[in-house]
């Protein structure tokens, strides 16, 4: 392996490790529907996005709450030392993905004997925490003043 390959390779392994992912796989519930409540937390504050899912009306949020829940858990354990990150409000989901699952294919009896197929469709959900990224702070050279 290169120089410039192991640097780059020991970057993203520090990238990392400041980094908190849980999945959810096989929710039965349609991906339509799990995007609906995902947008709503997509960016936001662990906190707020965990009070936005309290308090939804919508099936999906009680799972994606537990889901969430489950992440936070891994980023206090990834990061021991940042626990106050998390109560400051520095910690936000970053990314938030929902992909199409299995689809099971069932079939309902219709008019005149014919057959009318079901489709019961399931999703999975990734959920990526990170740390708010700080604002650069501008910096002026002696040319510019």
């Amino acid at each position: 392996m290169g120089k410039r390959k192991r640097e780059m390779a020991e970057r993203l392994k520090e990238e990392k490790k400041q980094v908190a992912v849980a999945k959810l796989n096989e929710v039965p519930t349609s991906p339509r529907k799990m995007r609906l409540v995902v947008d709503t937390i997509r960016g936001k504050e662990v906190n707020q996005a965990l009070d936005l899912l309290r308090y939804s009306k919508k099936a999906p949020s009680v799972r994606l709450e537990k889901l969430l829940r489950s992440a936070i858990a891994n980023w206090e354990s990834k990061n021991p030392d940042k626990k106050a990150e998390l109560d400051n409000g520095n910690v936000i989901v970053k990314t938030i993905m929902v992909g199409e699952g299995r689809t099971l294919k069932r079939i309902r009896p219709c008019p005149q004997g014919r057959a009318g197929r079901i489709r019961k469709r399931s999703n999975h959900v990734t959920v990526i925490l990170d740390v708010k990224p700080q604002p650069a702070a501008a910096t002026t050279t002696p040319e510019e003043a």
